[in-house]
């Protein structure tokens, strides 16, 4: 599905859990809440998925100076828990859809995420979309510690 004009980006990271763990935490609102922003002082008051074919999927992100900034898509392809395939777009250029291509593979204990973000309208954009997908998944890793497979935070199940 990849091969979209413009910019793409290309980020690979494995954390320590299972397959569906991780999809899930693409596809759960409740767990995005927790780590969809670019840091540890940013927060997420907003998560709204319908989990579908065509279904919508919306984010707002809070920066520590209050302000927001959101983005949305629509799910184009959900194999569960090998891909996941989107639209996107954020608020603030609505005018430039992007896809997001998510692959995930389980070996030896952990999940490898393979994320293809293309159609970014600008080098500029690009490389600060790159740099807020690095913070994304920098949050994302801190869901399942070191020395565990299912810990979330204060030691519950991640996903229930």
């Amino acid at each position: 599905m990849s091969g979209q004009a413009g910019h793409a980006l290309r980020i690979e990271r494995s954390f320590a859990a299972s397959a569906e763990e991780v999809f899930d935490a693409w596809t759960s609102p409740e767990v995005m809440r927790r780590w969809l922003h670019c840091g540890p002082d940013w927060d997420t008051p907003v998560a709204e998925v319908h989990l579908r074919v065509g279904g919508k999927v919306r984010v707002v992100m809070r920066r520590p100076d209050g302000t927001e900034g959101g983005a949305q898509g629509e799910f184009k392809l959900i194999d569960r828990p090998r891909r996941l395939v989107m639209r996107w777009s954020f608020d603030d250029d609505p005018s430039n859809e992007q896809l997001i291509e998510l692959s995930f593979s389980h070996s030896g204990g952990r999940t490898t995420v393979l994320m293809v973000n293309s159609g970014i309208s600008t080098q500029e954009r690009r490389d600060a979309q790159d740099n807020g997908w690095r913070g994304c998944l920098d949050e994302l890793e801190r869901l399942w510690p070191a020395d565990s497979r299912t810990g979330g935070q204060d030691g519950d199940p991640l996903l229930r």
